[in-house]
């Protein structure tokens, strides 16, 4: 998988700036101070000193990469080349002690421009996805090269991607975006693209790690704060819930889903689509119990959002999937934006009109409203402080679950390397 590869190259990089040290330390002016015997150091004019075996790797990975780009620029040079070459991109990217500056002297020999026109139909199955490669590990941590890419026509040509029946180009071209749109300046370009019904396909029918970095895509779009903003299509929500049901509440993940939702449930077609989905209001509800402070904080909008849209409509709905303790709960351990949310759906969902409602929004206060609905005024007082004592209890068992699953959830895992 891409992804995993760069978290790879990712995980080699720190280990190998990790042991770096200086092979000076002081002043070009003054005394200077090397460590070790000194070996392999010569001294310049003004007393500093430099490694010759580095500066000749210097000089060797410039003449490489400049190779790498005439044949990539070249228009007699046949494609099988580019290919290759576009390949040798991608292993010195990974390969490099300092993949940050390859990154830029590959950008800076300009070999953007001749990688985004091998996207092009024009080019081979073999020589588009070589490209997206390059171009993928050219981007990885490097706002500068994102940039470049979109400004060089990126956007287009993986578009058509996105629309191929390739499976492998298809995964690559959503990791292509994805990674694009985490620049902001890039997010109103690929917007207007028209890539966002693209990527709502890939969340029904595509691979499961293309299903994942649309979700990402989607939600790096949908923060974007210049127009053209992207519009989300009521029939992501289907896809989003299965995703939601399946991953950790608690997880990124999860949060970058239930925002989604959340955008989603201010549209009466993303409303509908949220209630008529399996298990949809039952599936926020329990984000809202077990989720962590920012999917919760989203879910309870989410939920909050139906329930203003139409109290008579979606009332009964929230409370027959059980929300009442995880509202609760929210009240006093959520965000602050969150507490102010579950207090909001808590007085829509008492048993009084809004022109009879009480003031007071005290835990008591709304648990007797439900009491005397249940069983009367005559034993609401009593049904009341056994449920306040059996939310107690149900808030003290999630609290100990959510220390065990942040516990779990902080042991390192090791990662694969190849």
């Amino acid at each position: 998988m891409v992804k995993e590869e760069l978290l790879i190259e990712e995980k080699e990089e720190r280990q190998l700036v990790s042991v770096k040290v200086p092979l000076c330390v002081g002043s070009r002016e003054g005394p200077v101070l090397c460590r070790g015997s000194g070996e392999g150091l010569l001294e310049e004019e003004g007393g500093g000193k430099w490694n010759v075996e580095e500066e000749k790797k210097r000089r060797k990975c410039k003449n490489v990469i400049e190779e790498i780009a005439e044949k990539l620029k070249s228009e007699v040079v046949e494609e099988v080349v580019k290919i290759e070459a576009a390949k040798d991109i991608r292993k010195l990217v990974r390969k490099s002690s300092s993949s940050g500056k390859t990154r830029s002297r590959f950008a800076a020999a300009g070999v953007i421009p001749p990688l985004v026109h091998m996207l092009h139909p024009s080019s081979s199955l073999l020589a588009r996805e070589a490209a997206l490669l390059a171009l993928l590990n050219l981007a990885s941590r490097n706002e500068r090269n994102k940039i470049r890419i979109v400004a060089s026509g990126a956007i287009p040509p993986l578009v058509e991607l996105l629309k191929f029946q390739h499976d492998n180009l298809k995964e690559l071209a959503t990791a292509a975006i994805l990674t694009l749109s985490a620049a902001a300046t890039n997010k109103p370009t690929i917007a207007a693209s028209g890539v966002g019904p693209l990527l709502v396909q890939i969340l029904s029918s595509g691979t499961v790690q293309g299903r994942v970095d649309s979700v990402t895509a989607l939600h790096n779009l949908s923060t974007s704060k210049e127009d053209p903003k992207l519009v989300l299509d009521a029939r992501s929500v289907f896809p989003l819930m299965n995703l939601l049901k399946d991953c950790k509440k608690y997880s990124k993940f999860a949060e970058k889903t239930t925002a989604l939702l959340e955008i989603l449930s201010n549209s009466e077609e993303g409303r509908d689509a949220i209630t008529n989905a399996e298990g949809g209001i039952l599936t926020l509800v329990e984000t809202v119990e077990d989720g962590s402070l920012v999917s919760t904080e989203h879910a309870v909008g989410a939920l909050l959002s139906l329930c203003q849209s139409s109290r008579d409509k979606y009332r009964e709905l929230i409370l027959k999937e059980g929300a009442i303790p995880g509202l609760l709960r929210l009240t006093a351990e959520g965000t602050p934006q969150a507490q102010e949310r579950a207090r909001a759906l808590l007085d829509l969902l008492r048993d009084s009109p809004a022109e009879n409602r009480f003031s007071s929004s005290t835990l008591e206060r709304i648990v007797y409203d439900f009491a005397a609905q249940v069983d009367g005024t005559d034993k609401a007082a009593e049904t009341a402080k056994r449920l306040l004592q059996d939310m107690v209890h149900r808030s003290m068992e999630l609290s100990m679950s959510h220390l065990q699953l942040r516990a779990s959830s902080c042991t390192p895992s090791n990662v694969q390397s190849v």
